[in-house]
């Protein structure tokens, strides 16, 4: 399924141990021959980005002496933007070839090779918000998804937010199942489920989740929820339409999208959700 999720922005980050550690090999080796900031300046990459900055601005709320802590923050594109409106900014990233894209910026954030599980480098209560946008894309298990949401609770102020990303399963089994054709294949080789419920394997880098999944790991994390949202709604599904649109019908585009982006029916169908919690 590694193909299903080429949009994806930012780095996994799993335990040390051997079995954990070879997936991190794998997912450095695609990160390494990624143009992530290609990606981001794509136009279906642009819906996600313009909308998650648009929600990140509205937590923030102007105050710059917010600190924020990105984690996984691939080569930069929220980290080094945020920091240039004059935010203190801490990235973390594990892939060496998107952090030194990041340092490459000459910005001022500080930006540190880390891991989403074990953020013991901060003290509890360090900053106002923290960006999760890439972990949880492959973290696979409970355990795993939980341990990265605690880690964030613990180095977030009592009156701060966290900002978390997911890759969705619906958009997993209609673009790679249906659209690609392997509906068959994933279903004989357990892929995906009878009731049509993704079950990648750690070779294919990706986990994908449902609300109802989201819902859990925070209720798990001890974790509140101020809004969720679609940052991408159907943008992914819609890629050759997007390019082909000149600039003043992409810009109508944008506002739809930004008028129904937090519409509940429509939450969990596109391909990623971006969930807003706090402690």
């Amino acid at each position: 399924m590694q193909r299903v999720l080429e949009f994806v922005d930012n780095i996994v980050y799993n335990d040390v141990e051997k079995k954990q550690g070879d997936n991190m090999s794998k997912i450095e080796n695609y990160y390494n021959k990624f143009n992530e900031e290609k990606r981001l300046l794509s136009r279906h990459g642009q819906v996600e980005y313009i909308t998650s900055m648009k929600y990140i601005h509205e937590v923030l709320k102007g105050d710059k002496a917010k600190k924020i802590l990105d984690i996984g923050a691939g080569t930069g594109r929220y980290a080094v933007a945020l920091s240039d409106e004059g935010y203190d900014v801490t990235a973390i990233e594990l892939v060496k070839s998107n952090l030194g894209v990041l340092k490459a910026k000459k910005s001022s954030v500080k930006a540190y090779q880390g891991n989403a599980l074990d953020l013991s480098r901060f003290q509890d209560d360090s900053f106002d918000c923290v960006l999760l946008f890439g972990p949880m894309y492959h973290l696979f298990t409970i355990d795993e998804k939980v341990k990265a949401l605690q880690e964030a609770k613990r180095v977030i102020k009592k009156s701060g937010v966290i900002l978390v990303a997911y890759c969705m399963n619906d958009y997993a089994v209609i673009t790679f199942g249906f659209k690609e054709n392997k509906i068959k294949e994933c279903l004989e080789d357990g892929r995906i489920t009878s009731n049509f419920k993704t079950v990648p394997k750690e070779q294919d880098l990706y986990s994908y989740v449902t609300l109802v999944d989201i819902d859990q790991f925070n209720h798990l994390a001890g974790l509140h929820r101020h809004k969720i949202i679609s940052p991408d709604g159907h943008s992914d599904f819609m890629r050759p339409t997007l390019n082909q649109m000149d600039d003043e019908t992409f810009d109508l585009y944008i506002q739809y999208h930004l008028l129904n982006c937090e519409r509940l029916d429509l939450i969990g169908a596109g391909s990623h959700t971006l969930d807003i919690v706090y402690k």
